[in-house]
């Protein structure tokens, strides 16, 4: 029986949901120009280097009393990373399937290198799914786990050739169970058009649900779920979304924050600007100036020192207010200020993201993603 490894893939996965370092990988998916595959190449969008903070630079992250604004932007940096992997991800699995020279309808049984355990994989033409009708889906259940709720599904992918189109869908734990039910409920999902929609050339949505819960004293950060729009125009890359931390707090006992973001950046650039609002993870609007101005970095800071010292010095007040103007700027070596843009060529992406809003927090701290 063959044989097949999803080989970085939970290694991914735990490294970003629990804070721990992991390598930067710049893996690109080899072997995707195969003309023979019905498999498409391509179903994720990069994201500029200014708008990813590394993984491991994170380590140690610091704690709830002193937390600032280049850490509030350094965190978000990170949670942005941690979509780009998602869709990392697929391009790892992809090129796994790939190998199986994946050129028509098919079923193929296979043990897995990762826990040793039966996986079918099946390719059928015309499925319907998200209110449409694909070209191809492909399915791969845990052999042992499809009498279960979930049917054992550890992965769906939906697609059209033409234009480039597809949705992907991913349970970890159906996948590789050697890390036991650490990973049980997780989801992920991963929108993809290269058909040229909403004035981009191509985009994505990476969605994550479910994520297991973290001890709030190691990381009181840590988040259960995001969402994150991509989209690529000539040299600017557009994002957008928000991450749900039900365990963030900063100094007062409210609890449960989203990170709300919009940002656009440039590679060639190597430039990147990042509006960002911390609204609780219970507020029901799409509204920018609620998200972004009354949620502002700033504001909430502010309210947090002066509800817990109403006469608080001035040198409190600028401590904890230090960077916490908006929009920030980044290169790809990380935060360098907020406010005022420190060059010429971070004034086309400021007028990009005024354009630009969020999700929903609620329905964020709300998300649910299911297989077909």
């Amino acid at each position: 029986m063959k044989k097949l490894s999803f080989y970085s893939f939970v290694a991914l996965l735990m490294g970003l949901l629990f804070f721990t370092a992991c390598e930067n990988s710049d893996y690109n998916g080899p072997g995707l120009e195969d003309e023979n595959s019905i498999l498409p190449d391509q179903l994720t969008v990069d994201i500029p280097a200014a708008l990813l903070e590394d993984v491991s630079s994170l380590k140690g992250a610091p704690v709830v009393d002193t937390l600032k604004g280049r850490e509030i932007y350094g965190h978000l940096r990170f949670f942005i990373h941690s979509g780009a992997h998602g869709s990392r991800i697929v391009k790892h699995i992809i090129y796994g399937i790939r190998r199986y020279n994946i050129d028509q309808v098919k079923t193929v049984t296979y043990e897995s290198e990762d826990d040793g355990r039966i996986k079918n994989l099946v390719v059928v033409e015309g499925p319907e799914f998200d209110g449409r009708t694909w070209e191809y889906g492909l399915t791969i259940t845990d052999a042992e786990s499809e009498g279960e709720a979930d049917g054992g599904k550890g992965m769906q992918i939906f697609w059209n050739r033409n234009p480039k189109e597809g949705i992907t869908i991913i349970k970890p734990y159906n996948l590789d169970r050697t890390n036991e039910r650490e990973m049980a409920q997780a989801m992920f999902r991963i929108d993809y058009s290269g058909a040229g929609e909403l004035d981009y050339e191509h985009h994505m949505i990476v969605s994550i649900a479910d994520m297991p819960a973290i001890d709030p004293l190691l990381a009181p950060f840590a988040m259960d779920g995001m969402k994150m729009f991509v989209g690529k125009k000539g040299d600017y890359v557009d994002v957008y979304g928000n991450s749900s931390h039900p365990n963030a707090k900063f100094l007062t006992e409210k609890v449960g924050y989203n990170w709300a973001f919009v940002a656009s950046g440039s590679d060639v650039d190597d430039a990147a600007v990042v509006e960002l609002g911390l609204p609780l993870s219970t507020v029901d609007t799409e509204e920018r100036d609620v998200l972004l101005e009354e949620n502002s970095i700033y504001n909430v800071l502010y309210n947090e020192v002066k509800t817990i010292w109403p006469h608080a010095s001035d040198e409190i007040l600028e401590a904890w207010l230090t960077n916490t103007e908006a929009p920030g700027f980044f290169n790809r070596n990380g935060f360098i200020q907020g406010g005022e843009a420190p060059g010429d060529q971070f004034l086309p992406l400021v007028e990009r993201i005024s354009d630009l809003m969020p999700y929903n927090p609620k329905s964020i701290a709300n998300l649910e993603i299911m297989f077909n």
